[in-house]
């Protein structure tokens, strides 16, 4: 049974079809083959029960606050401030780059918008400064996954949903390994440029009165992600109010640049509802499945059977990793975390696993699916603003960056305090 589902979604996949309806498609088929009820007389209460959860109202919130940071002119003003206080280091705007991946991230949750947004400003440069492209190329891709480890999150709502986990704490729980992984990116693009000097390109040099005079421009991300996360921890609103009140805080800086205007707003609501209409659909169509594969007793089945398996906690974990590192090369990540979580979290939570800390295991790996070919969205967002060249040279770029986020999760293993302590603090 567990053959034949896989390898029918692997061949939806491969022949294209949309993620959502893949999902759906793979339902209707297991519920034929599998089961003597007709499940799909269920699909109408799925749909409701899967999408009426209030705090699913902040991921449209969140898309559109990413959706107007693009427009606001922030990651200019933002791109420049990271290039007079990083780019000397060896790598120089490398650097840069994932250092706006990591402040643009702690204002936007999505991942694809990080990338995007601080892609635009800083590919331009990779030719006019001799940087090597590939690494360059990695930067951008790499950083912007950090979208959805710093908080807010999307892809942590989500997964909050799905395990019944607080928001806060997992928020809380993201911070230091979002920075920390940030801190890594640069730590090894230090190392290739020390080792290969040509790779770094050329430093830009600035006073320190002119680092001082750029601290403005950090100001904004800063703001609205305090308004944000701030706003949780002070009691004052939920995180789906919160995100709405990073929505007010974005227009209100998109009026201050000079940038709101209602061309701008149309992009802003039409980009918001394809994006939100596309990732509902995808997790009603994930839901409709594992309520198939849960009533033909897949789900059981599975779990009874790792459980039997008698593997210890680090080897359940390996087994995890390896499993999602795969998994991740074929499917997209938003739909990943619906069909699987439901399955693998409940072993892992028996097993001992805390459930804020296995959250931030989760994203991590998530975001290595981000960047792993060929099905890794954070390539092709990278690729489609380049003005040509191979797509080979943006994997080529990112496959370091993914060596670097297995040592996070080894490091999370070994001191699981880098994620918890924060949340403890708020017991």
């Amino acid at each position: 049974m567990l053959a034949v589902s896989l390898g029918l979604l692997l061949f939806l996949l491969a022949i294209a079809l949309p993620v959502a309806a893949a999902l759906g498609v793979l339902g209707l088929v297991l519920e034929q083959m599998y089961s003597s009820m007709p499940l799909s007389m269920a699909m109408g209460e799925v749909a409701w029960s899967s999408s009426k959860d209030f705090l699913l109202v902040a991921i449209p919130m969140f898309i559109m606050l990413g959706e107007i940071l693009l427009r606001a002119g922030v990651a200019e003003r933002m791109y420049d401030a990271m290039v007079k206080w990083l780019s000397w280091l060896p790598g120089g705007l490398m650097h840069s780059n994932i250092g706006a991946c990591a402040v643009f991230a702690a204002t936007s949750g999505s991942s694809v918008a990080t990338a995007a947004t601080v892609g635009t400003v800083a590919l331009p440069l990779v030719e006019k400064y001799g940087y090597n492209e590939r690494l360059f190329l990695g930067t951008l891709a790499a950083g912007g996954t950090l979208g959805i480890l710093i908080p807010p999150s999307i892809n942590i709502i989500i997964y909050a949903v799905l395990t019944d986990t607080s928001i806060p704490r997992l928020y809380l729980a993201g911070i230091i390994p979002g920075f920390g992984l940030a801190l890594l990116f640069i730590v090894m693009v230090t190392l290739a440029c020390v080792i290969k000097p040509a790779w770094g390109g050329q430093r830009m040099q600035a006073s320190w009165a002119q680092r001082i005079a750029s601290l403005p421009n950090l100001l904004p991300p800063l703001g609205i992600f305090l308004v944000v996360v701030g706003s949780i921890y002070a009691g004052l609103a939920t995180p789906t109010e919160a995100a709405s009140l990073g929505v007010v805080a974005a227009l209100g800086l998109a009026g201050a640049y000079g940038r709101l205007s209602f061309a701008m707003m149309r992009e802003v609501m039409e980009n918001t509802m394809r994006t939100t209409a596309m990732v509902m659909l995808i997790i009603i169509a994930a839901y409709f499945l594992n309520f198939v594969i849960s009533a033909i007793g897949l789900t059981a089945l599975l779990t009874d059977y790792i459980t039997q398996l008698g593997l210890s906690k680090i080897e359940m974990l390996l087994a995890v990793v390896v499993f999602y590192l795969i998994l991740g090369c074929f499917m997209e990540t938003l739909s990943m975390m619906i069909t699987t979580i439901p399955i693998v979290a409940p072993v892992m939570f028996q097993l001992g696993f805390d459930p804020v800390w296995f959250g931030i295991v989760m994203v991590i790996l998530i975001e290595m699916a981000l960047i792993t070919p060929p099905v890794g969205l954070n390539l092709f967002v990278v690729q489609s603003l380049r003005k040509g060249g191979s797509l080979n040279d943006v994997m080529a770029g990112s496959a370091p960056f993914v060596v670097v986020m297995l040592a996070l999760i080894a490091l999370l293993a070994a001191f699981p305090g880098i994620a918890l302590w924060l949340p403890s603090l708020f017991d």
